[in-house]
């Protein structure tokens, strides 16, 4: 039976497990879900609500919780920390978005937050695990707080507002906190560093310098213990605490380092050995060994040092030494105690002695009290060393000039200070066998001056006195008595001669010291002013020296001093009360120093609990007072500034003194003291009322005083009621001039200080702060009003409402509010609308914005704005209503409301990321605009321009990025919605109340609200229309003109547009223009559709590929569909900023033509539109053409220039502008020159499908051909698309998809490469034409593309394949060809055709011919530098291909007896291959002469290689040998190339010809003599023919050829086309006058024939630099070989110059 478990009322059951549901009603649950449940009934839960079924118990985990308004719709809220359930549903968002990481190829980060969410994960089972301590759990909150700050920003989530690492509740604190709230500051904290010696190698050593305890020299070799033992310098050892700083401050455990001792060369160095291993002076000290060295482990520890000794006590209970500060710290307190003097034995000077050598001095120094005892344990070495009564210094060997730098602590009792001395004594070490030390001398210093003060702490140089070992010093009086510097030499000059202690006069020591002490001190001054009761006579001069103590002495002094004053105070008022006044000033001053600041408490501490004037208040006041009072007078008024600044502290001291004298009298005199302080405000007020504009020393002196003010609050109200002290302010605040003229520097002064009272103390009172509000309102309204201190004033602001947010919770605030709602909201939407208006034209203008304009000072006034409209209620409302007076006034308001707003709206006022103001103002203003809603308003201003601003910013409202929750992650969707609700359709029904409200008047805003108004009104204003009009034209104007704009304010989707309310296409059909109306929705549908496929792709993340295939399918609907010109031309300008984003030249190009081919050349006005200016229309299409023009240059499309050219040149020559045709015809020339010259390559073409609905909808389901970047080839175009769709599936096959793949939803994609099929054959089958010319026209205004499958036909030849290879030759038609408006087209059509074995074969060849010929020409013309890999590997893969198989095996499938005779059919294409065949051996000859010229010595094998297999494929094959002959011959093997390849293809033609040239009077013939083949040209110069074509007066291709004679006749002027025969140029070299025979030849020009090209180069080849004919030489060149010879008709023989 089931039964209702009441444990599980309290509890939130939260999903551990995942579980599938699939028994019967089963609930399938996720990980990290929560439940709902009601029973439970053996061990299986059951949910009744929502999705309802059941699960197992062992599945859900119960936790605590606090549930709300049960059933449901319950609340439940989970005890746990808000810091575990924030990381909880932070995982849960993140995931999604970190699988898409994934999918995009976004590796790195990726990855990254991967690591992040695993530390989040464990930082989580930490604070779950209930083990940390506080300081712990603050620390780790801190960590997942700043972890996921940085995910949140990294994924582009929302800000989460903090406080104290936790999230705070947008509602339970005002909109200015709110704003205010960015990562905290990182306050510093305090650290210790812990050292610890873990091992020492080799010897014992000491911290830093390490001595040796042993023998005299380190060589001593003598057995046996040494009797007297020295400190000796040995090693020593640098750590760079700044790299031990950076390695140890993350980690919590202790770390080793590892410390090379050094030795110094010179022991005379060894005073500065560290300062010289840090400055790495090499050459002073040696590197150690590997087994020398020092490992120390270090921790760092932060904290104060109490919690350092709480959290780690293991580490103290081991006797851990703590070393203090060289000096004081930054803050001495009262009770803190030190007394230390530390001393530097520095160096000295000694004699020989009649000695031979130099002595090796060892000093003991002692520090000896007043009756001469030595004192024990005075002397420290360092920390953690147990203190000694006597130091000894190291030993320099041999040195009279020892340097030691030693420092060692005195830590000399207080009482035992004054009388003691210290004693120098100096030995000589002996090196001999008894190793005796010898006294020789001593020195001494008091350590205190006869006046009180103490040794000063500088360097001291000590006189050096002579004795010996007999020398007694039992009687210290007998020195003592001596100078023991040249200070007291100064002032005992006469010193007798017989005294038993004589002063060296050539030696000298030198020490130096430094006291840290907080009870001696070194000032006379000080000293004099701490004992002036033993000079009471000097007591005013002692007064008035204190201020030339330094401050160091005073803040170390401080509580002595003070105590001193006030005895001196107590002592006799009338007489010293001004003087200790004064003095009180300046040490409160002293205080203020930033140097000393930090001693405040210090003061602070005294005064709460040292200080002692019960009767000090009434001196102080009465100074006080007679200060102010004065400053109208006093025209230096220093000394009264500085009493002003003290202000705080001498209140301090004035209160404490009261509630002393009052705690002592039992509260006399009380109505006295009151009196004295209101009489004291008067003062203050006065001061403040004067006017300071022609006085800078009163502006300073008010200054003064408001900056000490609002410090004395807190202290009044310790003796005065909270209204008492609130009414002591007003008073103060209003005496203040109300005018914002005073000054900018006072202003800005009066403003801080009242800033500092509204976030003082007292005005947190309810009662004090309706005291002080109207005051600071006051202030606040004048300086708005006139646009002065705005960013003070926003702060001010933000303070109030901050504190009435937070007693609103408590205390009603009604009143306050009202206060600032009368004095504040209309400046406040004053001031804002300034600032935006100003921000935008600064903007405009200079590019950036004024500091008064920032983004930062809007958004501070924005947030204060909807913290006075968030505290307003219906009550407040209404008063505002009520106070206008007239209906214009409401009208004012309403406009500026709604402009301010609308500002809001569209301007970046707040990051991207802060998401929770964005919703807060939303909130704001559907409030606002619920409360008016025009309810009271509208029958009062039923104006055009108020109705259109309240429409216009609500349809902005709802289009807003913010509020469009669909494009949110699920979870930011669900929190805004469970909140706040959709606030768009809150706002469409009221949108829509208020146009139902508009009646008869609807009229009015037609059409011009289209734009405005949401579509459910669309029906009404069309049927407006039709009734008033016939017809709605202007509706269907506007609205397609409005809706490119409302799209990108971003209405989500067509449904939004006509979907929610089925009812419209209804009631359009019920009318009589339902026809009209219903075309015109369809099409408003389509283009809405290719509007949201637009937008997508501007906002999302996506690629310019699709960018600018969405707005290529955009600009063509706007064109032919719906004919909006303007907005066809706007998109013909997006589309072209894309393309030259993209580098696109040509593309941009294209695209710009369009707007080009609108325009005409008309001189008609054009209006200024976009970028152009106003100007006439002819003058436009001409900037356009020059800018097309342009375009196709960097694209390296100059063929279509060129025409653009020809139109400007005529434009032009019709105008007589001769200056720009020149221009024209110089860049149409130069395009020419780019066409021949410059290398271009041929693109690669890609045929793409895109299949599955998820496409977007101007790809899905259709295919496309795109035109590949340079160098891209397949597999780089493959992962590009892939990149671009991520989530598509690449299709391994060509087949095309089943319906199955066009309506799923997925994406597929199907890519492989396409083959253009050239529009202009006729010019690829012109030999003339060079090759780079058909190259363009290869791959260039192609339509029609073509892929291949090849398959077998019937059964498959096992021997030869190539006899049943078919191929199926898929022929794609676009709509457009390329390259045009975008680098893809949609293909229009497609064509299927079979292609038969033999008709592949013939293109497969003639492919491959045509590469070779292409590469051969680039490596011919050196096009192509250097490497030549690609060369041999192209030759080696059709040679070798053609000897083991290739073109072989066609001859054997096609060219065989049986093939031929059953297939008559083929004969001309069999010939056609063969001649192919024949022409391939022809272009590798030629490509072998090139490769033999370009060949490096070390590829000498693969050449040979190359020319043996081609030797062999071409005796396999049916080809003439008349070129492979021609390239044995090693003249040719230089020169051949340069014969064959030097222009293009056409050459090559006709050199290949040559060979079956049949005509009559002109025969080729090969000849050998030898070893080697010559070429003989017989020539038989009469009346002949060249085929059929008569020579005389013929046509070579299509130029005739002139009637001329040879022989002693010249060739008679011609022309080769419009060309001049005679005095011409041959290619771009003159033929030079030349001989045929003894027949001079006419300079000709032969046009570009490959006859006349040839023989120019032939003349070049043969002619060396000075113009000697090679054929002449040849036969000594070639081993006696005949020259070539020319035989003519006339039997005249001679050489010919040929190349």
């Amino acid at each position: 039976a089931w039964f209702p478990d009441e444990s599980t009322l309290s509890f939130f059951p939260t999903v551990i497990c995942t579980f599938r549901g699939t028994v019967t009603h089963g609930l399938a649950l996720e990980i990290g879900e929560t439940v709902q449940i009601l029973e439970k009934c053996q061990g299986v839960w059951f949910s009744p609500f929502f999705s309802q079924g059941i699960f197992p118990t062992s599945y859900v985990h119960l936790k605590k919780a606090i549930v709300t308004n049960r059933g449901q719709y319950e609340t439940v809220v989970s005890l746990e920390d808000p810091i575990v359930t924030e990381v909880t549903s932070t995982l849960q968002e993140w995931a999604l978005s970190w699988k898409q990481l994934y999918v995009k190829h976004k590796v790195d980060l990726f990855y990254k937050l991967r690591h992040v969410m695993n530390e989040l994960f464990d930082l989580r089972r930490q604070m779950l695990s209930g083990h940390l301590t506080q300081d712990q759990f603050r620390d780790v909150k801190k960590h997942i707080t700043v972890r996921l700050d940085w995910g949140n920003e990294q994924l582009g989530l929302d800000l989460v507002p903090r406080k104290e690492f936790e999230m705070v509740d947008a509602e339970q604190i005002s909109v200015s906190d709110l704003y205010k709230m960015v990562e905290p500051c990182c306050i510093p904290v305090p650290h210790h560093l812990q050292a610890t010696v873990k091992l020492m190698v080799w010897v014992c050593l000491t911290w830093e310098r390490r001595y040796r305890h042993r023998r005299m020299l380190l060589n001593d070799t003598k057995k046996g213990p040494p009797h007297v033992q020295y400190r000796r310098p040995y090693g020593c050892a640098v750590l760079a605490m700044s790299d031990v700083l950076q390695t140890i401050s993350e980690l919590k455990e202790e770390k080793d380092f590892v410390l090379k001792v050094y030795t110094c060369n010179n022991e005379n160095e060894w005073y500065q050995i560290h300062e010289n291993i840090i400055r790495k002076s090499s050459t002073k000290y040696t590197a150690p060994s590997t087994n020398y060295g020092l490992i120390i482990s270090l921790q760092l520890l932060r904290g104060e040092m109490e919690q350092i000794r709480r959290e780690n006590p293991m580490i103290f209970n081991r006797g851990v030494a703590l070393t203090r500060k060289l000096g004081f710290p930054d803050v001495i307190m009262p009770g803190d105690i030190r007394n230390d003097l530390y001393l530097t034995l520095e160096r000295g000077d000694f004699e020989r002695g009649g000695k031979s050598v130099q002595k090796n001095i060892e000093v003991s120094v002692y520090v000896l009290f007043a009756d001469g005892e030595i004192l024990k344990d005075c002397i420290s070495l360092g920390s953690g060393e147990p203190h000694i009564s006597e130091h000894r210094s190291f030993v320099l060997y041999h040195n009279n000039s020892p340097r030691w730098s030693e420092v060692v602590k005195l830590p000399i009792p207080i009482d035992r200070f004054r009388g003691s001395h210290l004693r120098f004594e100096f030995r000589h070490c002996s090196t001999k066998d008894k190793g005796e030390k010898k006294l020789f001398g001593f020195s001494f210093t008091p350590l205190m001056r006869e006046d009180g003060t103490t040794l000063s702490d500088e360097s001291h140089e000590l006189f050096v006195y002579k004795c010996d070992e007999n020398a007694t010093f039992s009687n210290h009086a007998l020195y003592l008595g001596l100078p023991c510097c040249k200070e007291d030499f100064n002032g005992c000059p006469n010193i007798p001669s017989s005294l038993i202690f004589q002063r060296s006069t050539k030696e000298t020591l030198w020490i130096s010291t430094q006291l840290s002490s907080t009870k001696l001190t070194q000032n006379v001054d000080l000293l004099a002013l701490l004992k002036w009761k033993a000079h009471p006579d000097r007591v005013m001069d002692i007064l008035g020296r204190l201020r030339h103590v330094s401050g160091e002495e005073i803040v170390k002094f401080l509580q002595d001093i003070l105590d001193t004053l006030f005895s001196i105070l107590d002592d006799n008022t009338d007489k010293y009360g001004p003087l200790v006044f004064q003095s009180l000033v300046f040490i409160i001053n002293l205080l203020r120093d930033s140097k000393y600041y930090h001693f405040c408490p210090v003061m602070d501490t005294y005064i709460q609990k040292h200080f002692a004037g019960a009767l000090a208040y009434k001196e102080l006041i009465r100074c006080l007072k007679w200060y102010m009072d004065r400053s109208a007078e006093v025209v230096r008024q220093n000394h009264i500034q500085e009493a002003m600044r003290a202000l705080e502290y001498l209140l301090k001291f004035i209160i404490q003194s009261r509630i002393l004298y009052s705690r002592a009298t039992c509260g006399m005199e009380e109505e006295q003291f009151r009196a004295s302080i209101q009489e004291l405000f008067l003062s203050i007020r006065f001061v403040l009322s004067l006017d300071s504009r022609g006085s800078e020393t009163l502006v300073f002196t008010q200054a003064a005083l408001l900056n000490s003010f609002p410090a004395i609050f807190d202290e009044l109200l310790q003796m005065f009621t909270v209204q008492e002290v609130a009414e002591f302010v007003r008073g103060t605040l209003g005496s203040m001039p109300s005018t914002v003229h005073i000054g900018q520097s006072m202003d800005v002064v009066k403003l801080q200080s009242i800033a500092r009272t509204v976030d003082s103390r007292l005005f947190s009172f309810p009662e004090s702060r309706r005291i002080l509000l109207p005051v600071v309102l006051h202030h606040i309204h004048l300086h708005l009003r006139q646009q002065k201190e705005l960013l003070i004033c926003s702060g001010i602001l933000s303070s109030i409402f901050s504190i009435i947010k937070t007693s609103s919770l408590d205390t009603p605030v009604q009143e306050e509010v009202e206060m600032m709602v009368e004095s504040l909201l209309d400046v406040l939407l004053q001031t804002l609308l300034a600032i935006m208006t100003k921000s935008q034209s600064q903007e405009a203008v200079r590019g950036h914005r004024c500091p008064q304009c920032t983004a930062e000072i809007t958004g501070e006034y924005v947030s204060c704005l909807l913290s006075l409209l968030r505290q307003m209620s219906d009550i407040h409302f209404n008063h505002l209503l009520d106070n206008f007076q007239s209906k214009e006034e409401v009208k004012e308001f309403l406009l500026k409301i709604f402009c301010v707003f609308r500002n809001l709206m569209k301007l970046s006022i707040f990051p991207r990321d802060w998401n929770v103001m964005r919703l807060l103002t939303n909130i704001e203003y559907h409030c606002l605009s619920t409360f008016f809603c025009f309810a009271n308003v509208c029958c009062v201003c039923v104006t055009g321009q108020v109705w259109n601003s309240y429409f216009s910013l609500a349809v902005l409202y709802i289009s807003q990025p913010s509020l469009q929750l669909e494009n949110t992650t699920p979870a930011k969707r669900k929190n805004v919605l469970d909140k706040y609700g959709d606030m768009r359709v809150m706002m469409a029904y009221e949108l829509f109340s208020m146009w139902q409200n508009l009646g008869e008047n609807k009229i009015h805003f037609i059409p011009g609200m289209i734009g405005n108004i949401m579509i459910p009104i669309f029906h009404d204003m069309m049927d407006w229309e039709q009734r008033k009009n016939g017809n709605f034209k202007q509706v269907e104007a506007e609205l397609i003109d409005k809706l490119d704009s409302l799209v990108e304010l971003s209405i989500c989707c067509k449904t939004q547009l006509f979907g929610p309310y089925p009812s419209l296409l209804e009631k359009i059909e019920q009318e009589t223009w339902r026809e009209t109306g219903i075309s015109f929705v369809t099409s408003v549908t389509r283009l809405m559709e290719r509007l949201l496929d637009y937008r997508d792709c501007m906002k999302g993340d996506e690629t310019e590929n699709k960018k600018i295939g969405c707005t290529v399918n955009l600009l063509n609907f706007y064109k032919s569909e719906i004919n909006k010109e303007e907005m066809y031309i706007r998109y013909i300008h997006k589309l072209c900023d894309m393309h030259l984003q993209a580098d696109n030249y040509t593309e941009a190009a294209f695209t710009l033509l369009l707007y080009w081919e609108l325009l005409h050349w008309e001189e008609r006005p054009l209006r200024e539109f976009l970028h152009y200016p106003a100007q006439s229309e002819w003058h436009r299409k001409e900037g356009l053409s020059r800018k097309v023009i342009h375009y196709f240059n960097k694209g390296k499309c100059w063929e279509y220039g060129v025409p653009l050219c020809r139109e400007l040149a005529f434009q032009y020559e019709t105008l007589y502008d001769y200056q720009s045709l020149s221009w024209i015809r110089k860049m149409e020339a130069a395009y020419y020159d780019s066409i021949m010259e410059q290398q271009r390559l041929e693109p690669e073409f890609f045929r793409v499908g895109f299949y599955g609905r998820k496409f977007p909808f101007f790809l899905r389901n259709k295919e496309f051909v795109c035109r590949g970047h340079d160098y891209e080839r397949l597999e780089a175009f493959q992962q590009r698309m892939l990149g671009e769709f991520p989530q598509a599936i690449a299709m391994q096959h060509p087949n095309q998809p089943d319906e199955a793949i066009l309506q799923c939803d997925a994406q597929y994609l199907q890519i492989y490469a396409v083959t253009p099929v050239p529009e202009n054959v006729k010019i690829l089958q012109m030999d003339r034409v060079p090759d780079r010319i058909k190259s363009f026209y290869r791959v260039n205004n192609v339509r029609r593309f073509r892929y291949d499958r090849p398959f077998h036909k019937g059964s498959k030849d096992r021997e030869n394949e190539f006899k049943s290879l078919w191929i199926e030759r898929t022929t794609l038609i676009l709509t457009h060809p390329l390259p045009g408006i975008s680098r893809w087209f949609e293909v229009e059509k497609r064509e299927l055709v079979e292609v038969s074995p033999l008709e592949n074969a013939i293109c497969v060849v003639e492919n491959k011919n045509h590469e070779l010929r292409t590469l051969i020409s680039q490596y011919q013309h050196k096009q192509l530098h250097g490497n030549i890999n690609l060369l041999s590997m192209c030759l080696n893969g059709v040679i070798d291909a053609a000897v083991n198989g290739g073109i072989t095996r066609y001859q054997e499938a096609f060219f065989d007896k049986e093939y031929i005779s059953s297939h008559p059919e083929d004969t001309e294409k069999i010939t056609a291959l063969k001649d192919l065949m024949q022409e391939q051996v022809y272009i590798l000859g030629a490509g072998l002469a090139v490769h033999d010229k370009l060949v490096h010595p070390e590829m000498r094998p693969l050449h040979k290689k190359l020319i043996d297999q081609f030797q062999m494929m071409r005796s396999s094959l049916y080809v003439s040998d008349f070129f492979s002959s021609l390239y044995v011959s090693g003249f040719f093997q230089q020169s051949l190339c340069e014969c064959l390849f030097q222009q293009s293809l056409c050459e090559w033609l006709f050199f290949s010809s040559l060979s079956r040239l049949q005509v009559a009077g002109l025969t080729l013939s090969t000849s050998r003599l030898g070893s080697t083949h010559f070429l003989h040209l017989n020539y038989n110069f009469s009346t002949s023919r060249l085929g059929s074509t008569p020579l005389s007066t013929s046509r070579l291709g299509s130029t005739p050829l002139s009637t001329s004679r040879l022989g002693s006749t010249p060739l008679s002027t011609s022309r080769l086309g419009s060309t001049p025969l005679s005095t011409s140029r041959l290619g771009s070299t003159p033929l030079s006058t030349s001989r045929l025979g003894s027949t001079p030849l006419s300079t000709s020009r032969l046009g570009s024939t490959p006859l006349s090209l040839h023989l120019d180069k032939f003349h070049r080849h043969v002619t060396n630099r000075n113009g000697t004919n090679l054929v002449g030489q040849l036969p000594e060149q070639l081993g006696g070989s005949t020259p070539l010879k020319i035989k003519s008709s006339n039997n005249v023989t001679s050489g010919i110059m040929c190349p």
